[in-house]
């Protein structure tokens, strides 16, 4: 009697950074369900790759978008990594597990404390117990200028300027005091105000409503003078729009972010290579593993998400990342990861970020077993 045959493989489909662009996540998706017989579509795991914040206009819109995956298609299994821009963006909202040792975050600053005058690490009301990156994701940069990207930063290190936006937020309220005339309310009336008028108030400090020691109109364009209220018996008022962020952001929202993950394996994964199809382990992880470190020490710390450490050179890395680790050369290991801003595939070494959140390039996805890449910008028949 013969043997039945093997089973056809399960559809794995690896989506690369979206970076906070969610016309090209809904393009992408719907050229991924034209590309792929629908059965095999409602069944697939989708592994996204991280960073899904940051540098495009629609970070809100993107969350919701995946939120909503799991109700739309509930035969397909989402996997939901933590990109290194996530990260921050979670260690701000202060939905990062503590230190499984009980130490401080603040013991994770000395390391890198050089850089915080220069990236403009965020200090104000919570920021004593916040993950470095939280920190780092938050600030002001002082350099105003990219060179590795040839871009302008965005307001912070982390191009975090546009997310707070998408929330309704500008960027650099939470902690900063803002100090303004007789204003009858806050949150609701600044929410209200002009957008140029709120980054001009926003860089305001206490000196420049003093001259000679007297309270003074700051010296600043009508429009933003407007908003300040009458010259007529001025009286100075501080807020603190800490925790804007944090009340505009959805409790859902924050479930997303508290909840991804730092590494995903499956195993029984196909590939078709030059030598034929071939039956591999699979490790999702953001930016990669590191080739000098023991591969069963960083799996353990990446699945336990580790925040004593300050920076998870897997999630952040870049050369270190870049290849497999040899030890993993003893059978068949396929990582997969998004952060390199580059579509690179080099034997079971897969890297998916062609868009690296750059307005002008696609968003990429690669469908296992046939390692067909499908982009937001592929035109295709109906």
């Amino acid at each position: 009697m013969s043997e039945p045959p093997n089973p056809k493989p399960r559809l794995l489909i690896c989506v690369g950074d979206i970076h906070g662009f969610v016309t090209k996540l809904r393009n992408l998706w719907s050229n991924l369900e034209r590309s792929i017989e629908r059965s095999e579509f409602e069944t697939a795991t989708v592994i996204f790759l991280g960073d899904y914040c940051d540098r495009g206009p629609d970070t809100r819109l993107v969350i919701d978008f995946l939120v909503a995956l799991p109700s739309r298609y509930p035969r397909q299994k989402h996997v939901f990594l933590s990109g290194n821009h996530d990260l921050a963006f979670a260690a701000f909202l202060h939905l990062l597990p503590p230190p499984p040792d009980g130490s401080p975050f603040s013991d994770g600053w000395k390391e890198y404390s050089a850089s915080e005058d220069r990236e403009g690490w965020f200090s104000g009301e919570g920021f004593e117990n916040m993950h470095l990156q939280g920190r780092r994701w938050s600030g002001k940069i002082k350099v105003k200028f990219n060179t590795v990207k040839g871009t302008e930063y965005q307001g912070s290190i982390y191009d975090a300027g546009p997310t707070f936006e998408s929330y309704g937020v500008p960027h650099g309220s939470a902690g900063s005091p803002l100090l303004f005339f007789a204003l009858p309310t806050t949150d609701s009336f600044l929410l209200s105000l002009p957008a140029n008028s709120i980054n001009l108030l926003l860089t305001l400090k206490e000196k420049d409503f003093k001259k000679e020691g007297q309270p003074c109109l700051p010296n600043l364009p009508k429009c933003a003078l407007d908003v300040l209220g009458s010259k007529d018996g001025p009286l100075l008022h501080s807020i603190s729009l800490h925790a804007d962020l944090v009340k505009a952001v959805p409790d859902e929202h924050k479930k997303f972010l508290a909840d991804l993950v730092w590494v995903h394996e499956e195993d029984n994964v196909f590939i078709n290579t030059e030598d034929g199809s071939k039956c591999c382990k699979l490790i999702a992880v953001h930016a990669g593993l590191e080739k000098t470190v023991d591969v069963k020490e960083q799996l353990k710390l990446l699945k336990a998400r580790n925040t004593r450490v300050p920076k998870v050179e897997a999630l952040s890395g870049r050369k270190s990342v870049w290849d497999i680790p040899e030890e993993l050369s003893a059978s068949p290991t396929i990582i997969v990861s998004g952060h390199h801003a580059k579509l690179h595939i080099e034997g079971l070494r897969l890297i998916i970020d062609e868009g690296g959140g750059f307005k002008d390039k696609p968003v990429a996805a690669i469908i296992l077993p046939s390692q067909k890449i499908i982009r937001d910008t592929d035109v295709l028949a109906e």
